[in-house]
This record gives C-alpha cells, sequence and structure tokens, in this order.
C-alpha cells in the first residue's frame, strides 16, 4: 500500500507545484533526458522501430536477470490465487493457442504539456509521446478466468515492480480497470514487442498492454495483480491521471485516447530549432492519425496558413492502430505555417486550440509546424 508520510521533507513533504512560463526548469530538463519522444520522421513507418518508440518511466527502470524466477501473481477477490512464474505462462499460452499479436498505437497522456500556457511541471512533451507496435502475448481475461472472480468483485489492480516518490507518496506504479473492461478480449499480458523480448526501459519482462487507452494503462514491469471488492484509490489512479480545469475540481479519470493526428515535418530541419526549409514546387506531405477505443478515423484534413484541405486516407485493418494520410502541397516562397487534424466516426475532431487541463493532460490540439520556402 502507498505510505504518505507528512514531514517537512523536500521529497517526502514537497512544496505545492505551480504552473510555469518561459524558459523549462532544470527539473524538467532532467525528466526530458530521461524519457525520449517518437522521432517524427518514423512516422513513416507502420510499426516504430524499438528505438524510436516513445519512452516515459516514473521510476527506476527495475534490473530483471533473465525471465525463469518472475513471477506474476493474482490474489485478493478471486476464488482460486494464482502464483505463476513467467516461463510458466508463456508455455501454457502456446499449448492453448492463447497467443496473439496486436498491432497498437500507445500514446502519453501528457502529450502536448509543454505546448499549454502556463505548463504544469512534469515531463514536458510536446507532440511526440506517441508510437506503435506489434504486442505478442495472451489475453488476460484467460488468466482471470482461472483465478475465478468471486463475486464481491468490482476491480482489478495492476502492480509493477518499479517502485518510487510522487507528491509524497512511497508506492509502487499501480493502476486499475473495472472488472468490464480487464476483461476485455483485447486487453493482454505481453512478453514481446515487434518481434523480441521486451527491453527493459519497455517493461521486461512482463507488462500489460490497454488497447484504445492512453499508455499510463499499460502497466510495466507487472509482477502483482490483485482483485478487490471497492474503487482503488492508489496515487496514480486518484492523485494524478485525472482531467482538472481547476484546483476545486475532483476531476475526471483520464481513460481512452481522444482524437489526434500529426504530421511529419517536411524539407530538411535547422539543427536546434528545428524549424523546416523546403524548396519551392510540389511537396509530398503525409502523416498518421488516430483515435482511441478501437474507433476509426475517417477523415484527415491539413492546413497551409489557414486554408484547409482533405487528405487521403489509409484505412488500417488494425483497429488499435493509426492510420496514414497523404497530400500534396504547391510550396510557394515565403514562411508558412501546416497543420492536420483528424476526425473520427464518432464524429470527434481535434480542436484548434488546447482544452484546459491543470497537469496538461490529453492535449490533442492540432500540431502547427512552421516551414521557410526558398531556393537553396
Amino acid at each position: 500500500m502507498p505510505v504518505q508520510l507528512n514531514m517537512s521533507h523536500p521529497i517526502l513533504s514537497p512544496p505545492k507545484k505551480q504552473h510555469q512560463h518561459g524558459d523549462y526548469s532544470q527539473s524538467e530538463v532532467t525528466l526530458a533526458n530521461r524519457n525520449n519522444g517518437t522521432l517524427l520522421e518514423t512516422l513513416q513507418y507502420d510499426v516504430t522501430p524499438i528505438g524510436a518508440h516513445y519512452l516515459l518511466n516514473h521510476f527506476d527502470v527495475p534490473y530483471v536477470d533473465g525471465t525463469s524466477d518472475w513471477q506474476i501473481s493474482i490474489s485478493g477477490e478471486v476464488n482460486r490465487s494464482l502464483t505463476t512464474t513467467l516461463d510458466e505462462l508463456v508455455k501454457q499460452a502456446t499449448q492453448q493457442d492463447l497467443t496473439r499479436t496486436r498491432r497498437v498505437t500507445l500514446e502519453c497522456a501528457g502529450n502536448g504539456r509543454a505546448n499549454l500556457k502556463p505548463r504544469w511541471p512534469s515531463q514536458p512533451w510536446q507532440v511526440e509521446a506517441v508510437g506503435t507496435s506489434d504486442w505478442l502475448g495472451m489475453p488476460l481475461k484467460n488468466l482471470l478466468q482461472q483465478a475465478s472472480l468471486s463475486d464481491r468483485a468490482q476491480e482489478v489492480v495492476f502492480y509493477g515492480a518499479d517502485k518510487g516518490i510522487d507528491g509524497g507518496n512511497i508506492h509502487h506504479f499501480a493502476r486499475s480497470l473495472s472488472i468490464k473492461d480487464a476483461m476485455h478480449e483485447d486487453v493482454m499480458l505481453v512478453w514481446q514487442m515487434n518481434g523480441q523480448l521486451l527491453l527493459p526501459q519497455h517493461g521486461y519482462p512482463l507488462r500489460l498492454i490497454v488497447p484504445g487507452w492512453y499508455g499510463m494503462a499499460s502497466v510495466k514491469w507487472l509482477n502483482k495483480i490483485e482483485v478487490i471488492d471497492h474503487a482503488f484509490t492508489g496515487h496514480q489512479q486518484t492523485g494524478t491521471y485525472v482531467y482538472r480545469t481547476n484546483s476545486d475540481d475532483n476531476g475526471t479519470p483520464v481513460t481512452t485516447i481522444r482524437v489526434k493526428s500529426l504530421l511529419i515535418p517536411p524539407g530538411i530541419p535547422d539543427w536546434s530549432s528545428r524549424k523546416r526549409l523546403v524548396q519551392p514546387g510540389l511537396v509530398a506531405l503525409t502523416g498518421r492519425a488516430w483515435s482511441g477505443s478501437g474507433v476509426p478515423i475517417v477523415k484527415v484534413e491539413w492546413c497551409c496558413d489557414d486554408q484547409w484541405h482533405t487528405a487521403s486516407l489509409e484505412t488500417s485493418d488494425n483497429k488499435y492502430a493509426w492510420s496514414k494520410w497523404a497530400a500534396d502541397w504547391q510550396a510557394t516562397v515565403g514562411k508558412h505555417t501546416l497543420s492536420c487534424r483528424a476526425t473520427d466516426a464518432e464524429g470527434k475532431t481535434q480542436p484548434l486550440t488546447p482544452p484546459w487541463d491543470i497537469a496538461g493532460f490529453g492535449n490533442n490540439a492540432v500540431q502547427q509546424v512552421e516551414v521557410w520556402c526558398e531556393e537553396f
């Protein structure tokens, strides 16, 4: 259980956070050095190369020396408590033909936080906290069915081996799902990413994947599952990852991904500012679009200097993976601003301005790319 220590201490009783303006703080730079975003040029790939997939880890990456001793336990409101090694789990899944590969786009709930003004002091994502991988594992529901949930079961809590302090609370990273969500056939226990074992920073040797949800739900280094008869109130469930518009707002839990799209910046970049330079003439534009809960993208538009146009859209056979879009731009000499916006099958469209949230969660406003066009 999380431990709350009330004392005058810079870590265990930290000062209240304040929104910030201007330059990034030293702590934000430190977080940015630990957690990397996707290289936008790699949006060309249907599946993000592992080394380019975005990464957010709250605490230290646990050291794991092989899979033979790694155990996963299920306890609490079950009729049959279980403890199994990962090797046993993989063997069982293989023998019973339970292994599945799902292509899933994951996005950090804080993606776009740095584009809010003022911004919340945390990982300073701009637009790059997203990636798509082929995840191999087994449906979580099969393991839950083996444990046989009791009639009192309300939520399933997932604990990672990573431990640290957030908001003065000492805890293992943990998140919960309702019984209905946990038993969804597409929620998976995963041990491979793009055809190879998980890398340490991506949750080796076992993690959860909750398709269509923001990445905080897909707990890494998973070693404990607890079924409970009440709502989970762990720090990562109620102390953060909650939409709030002001300090008095009780908040709404962050769950599924909001509709979003990205444009691969065209031309060539300036080294430090990443501003773009293109030649006059026909310029091919392309990018990706996605939404949550397996809802497909039905339209992508692109914009140059406030003029919107419809892009061509490739449909995806993988309901939880992004779709590719493309367009041709007749670039003329001068400075331009390019944008794109997606609409999903539920009629949800990206906003032009960021939706306000105290902690900077769920910012799905349209991306803006400055481009200079001239002969070079």
